[in-house]
């Protein structure tokens, strides 16, 4: 029987880019001194660079280096957007969900 895990879920809303990533950065360093998994909620992403891109594959080698899972949930249509622009939305090693065209505002039905 494994023991239950206690989970840390941190919220990002908003830009995940140069302007904001040096305070995401410590928010991520603050809750994995907890030692429990952490869970990055992605849902509210609604602008991110390669600074942004860059601090995702940061976290998951600073969790690598603690041996701690981190996960990313509810990637936004924007942060899936720049994970398949560059390639890697299959290598950060968290399921990633593909909506559909409709859900993502490719097709409008007047």
């Amino acid at each position: 029987m494994q023991k239950d895990t206690p989970v840390t879920r941190v919220e990002i809303r908003g830009e995940l880019t140069i302007c904001t990533t040096a305070a995401l950065r410590q928010q991520l360093l603050d809750a994995f001194d907890t030692g429990s998994k952490l869970e990055v909620d992605l849902s509210a992403v609604s602008e991110m660079d390669s600074a942004g891109m860059q601090l995702m594959v940061a976290a998951k080698l600073a969790a690598a280096v603690r041996n701690q899972p981190l996960c990313f949930t509810e990637h936004s249509p924007v942060v899936f957007g720049t994970l398949e622009l560059c390639n890697l939305s299959g290598h950060l090693g968290d399921p990633v969900l593909i909506r559909s065209r409709t859900q993502r505002g490719k097709f409008n039905e007047s």
